[in-house]
């Protein structure tokens, strides 16, 4: 059954290795990039983990719309960036999971210690899933076979930045768009062809005016990330520290106070609030988790049409199913839904129809999710 999952997971990276867009965007202006030297990186040095492909699989991690800042660098090998960290994350013949740091401006027990932050290992993904199983016995085939699908512990700040981007967006703009963000911090590395970099500060974000993104084909959401880094910049304490303090408050009141910000609709907000801000329960809704929501929790809602008061119909469906964790469940059912999946998941979980229409737009598209989380 191993063999069976990494050849799976190997089928995936290769279908989910993102597009390289063209170099098209404008770059800053120099006053606001300025040139940096090249970044020397330390030699390869591959180390365990100590976390098995049931409690992280990279494939069904990274490419599924939690993060748009990391990039497949190898055969089930993923690289970004984690705080000041460039790190490179890649399963063994086992299915075991091993990092490697190219940079870091700390010391590598700091590095460890913000990576294993990062992918929230202090949540146990076999505890929940277990009692998920126990209570949904379709939940408990998918995980069956989709181990590993973890949600990430993001920075708030590059969290928020990133889903601003994301708004009525597709996968490949979404990372270019991201792409030009990053490349205002500084310069931490290259590997397998990608350049990566430091996450910027709000006081680097707010040199940038509205105009230049605008130019570098944002489009109206320009207007969203400056009015946002403004708005931060003036909480008490400042923005990142406020964010921060938001893992601390209950969940309708993050939602709240995240929907304050320039952009930030209730379904951003609550992707916010699951993958940076520890609300574990938070449910991002959308077209198609309403379309999960209707066909195996509310059915008798099928055909009705998605209003902000049915979306807080579908979040108390998924917190009455699944309780406190119901924000990694739906992660799970989302995955399950992306054609990249349906079309290598047994046919019995789907109808033939359903079945045949997902291996039609796998084959049209190996990008790593549709927009489905994120339009």
């Amino acid at each position: 059954m191993l063999s069976l999952n990494l050849r799976h997971l190997s089928i995936m990276s290769k279908r989910q290795r993102p597009i390289q867009s063209p170099p098209s965007t404008p770059p800053t202006p120099q006053t606001h990039n300025p040139k940096r030297p090249k970044t020397i990186l330390k030699p390869t040095k591959w180390v365990p983990l100590n976390l098995t492909q049931s409690e992280l699989s990279l494939p069904l991690t990274f490419p599924t719309g939690q993060t748009f800042r990391w990039r497949q660098t190898g055969p089930l090998q993923y690289t970004g960036v984690v705080g000041s960290h460039l790190v490179s994350l890649r399963h063994l013949e086992n299915g075991n999971v091993s990092y490697c740091l190219h940079h870091t401006t700390t010391s590598e027990t700091n590095a460890k210690l913000a990576l294993l932050d990062f992918l929230n290992v202090g949540i146990s993904l076999a505890g929940i899933w277990e009692v998920f199983s126990a209570s949904d016995s379709r939940f408990a085939e998918l995980a069956s076979y989709l181990g590993g699908a973890r949600v990430l512990r993001q920075d708030p700040i590059e969290c928020l930045i990133q889903f601003l981007c994301s708004s009525n967006n597709n996968i490949q703009r979404i990372t270019k768009m991201v792409d030009f963000v990053s490349s205002l911090g500084n310069h931490l590395g290259s590997v397998g062809g990608f350049e990566f970099h430091e996450f910027p500060s709000l006081e680097r974000l707010s040199m940038v005016s509205e105009k230049e993104f605008r130019e570098a084909g944002f489009g109206y959401r320009a207007k969203y990330i400056t009015g946002t880094v403004k708005a931060l910049q003036l909480k008490p304490g400042g923005g990142a520290e406020w964010l921060l303090s938001l893992r601390k408050t209950e969940l309708e009141e993050v939602i709240e106070a995240l929907s304050t910000l320039p952009g930030v609709g209730p379904k951003v907000a609550a992707c916010i609030a699951l993958f940076s801000l520890d609300q574990h329960h938070a449910i991002p809704v959308d077209t198609h988790v309403w379309q999960i929501a209707t066909r195996y929790l509310i059915p008798e809602l099928a055909g009705a049409r998605l209003t902000p008061k049915l979306c807080g119909r579908v979040a108390e469906a998924f917190v009455s199913k699944y309780g406190k964790y119901a924000g990694w469940a739906q992660t799970l059912l989302f995955i399950a839904e992306l054609p990249s999946q349906k079309a290598l998941l047994p046919a019995h979980f789907w109808n033939a129809k359903e079945s045949k229409a997902a291996k039609k737009k796998d084959r049209k598209s190996h990008t790593a999710v549709d927009t489905s989380i994120v339009d």
